[in-house]
């Protein structure tokens, strides 16, 4: 059985007001087996493609291969941005040495709500994905029930929106309501390819495509992905 540890630390800094929530890189960032064009970094598989559609927003130019400058290009972005990443799966257990969610075994997730209290600016989590099996937002969900914390929707249009309240302690260790800080969870839809038939199925790709033919599932990320990014 394959042990897949996350390869990554959380990349978090002080001024951080959004973090972005994912599960594992693949097994071959764990193994140090990256491909040509995979970065050595946070969402550096070329086949996930999130950078690709930040790039495609932003008209970054980035580059996509091996080397330092590329990982740098990419944490100038997250910095410049205020944007963090911090994966909630710390490591799992794998019979097969593949990507999928639904293959992670024995799973160990990181305390993000720890983070968010050492953060205390972030306010917005962008979860690659919904609340699927293994994915980021279903193991959030089951991290929060330790702290008493669920979340309330905001917005049930896809992508769904959440808010959650964070109690804030005061510095003689008494809670109050005004204190406590609410946090907005955004589930963006995955930016891996195995997500495109789930958006060739919902109503809004479907009218986009009859009205323009040449819209794709890429064009359809970039659009939801810029309102956040």
């Amino acid at each position: 059985m394959f042990f897949h540890k996350h390869p990554y630390k959380p990349f978090i800094n002080s001024d951080t007001t959004k973090l972005i929530v994912g599960t594992l890189p693949p097994p071959r960032f764990s193994m140090g087996d990256l491909l040509e064009k995979d970065v050595n970094f946070c969402y550096g598989s070329y086949y996930n493609s999130l950078w690709l559609y930040i790039d495609a927003i932003h008209g970054l130019n980035l580059r996509y291969d091996n080397s330092k400058e590329a990982v740098e290009q990419r944490k100038q972005f997250l910095l410049q941005h205020k944007i963090g990443v911090c994966d909630i799966v710390e490591s799992c257990k794998r019979d097969k040495i593949d990507a999928s969610d639904l293959g992670m075994q024995n799973i160990k997730l990181r305390d993000v709500v720890g983070y968010l209290k050492r953060y205390p600016n972030v306010d917005t989590l962008l979860f690659t994905g919904g609340n699927s099996i293994n994915g980021p937002e279903y193991f959030f969900r089951k991290h929060i029930k330790v702290y008493g914390i669920r979340l309330k929707v905001v917005s049930n249009e896809i992508p769904r929106i959440h808010q959650f309240e964070l109690p804030v302690i005061a510095d003689r260790g008494k809670q109050s309501e005004s204190s406590k800080r609410i946090i907005k969870t955004i589930s963006l839809t995955s930016a891996s390819g195995s997500a495109n038939r789930a958006i060739g199925s919902m109503p809004l790709y479907k009218q986009l495509k009859a009205k323009n033919p040449n819209f794709s599932t890429f064009d359809f990320r970039v659009m939801q992905y810029r309102v956040f990014f």
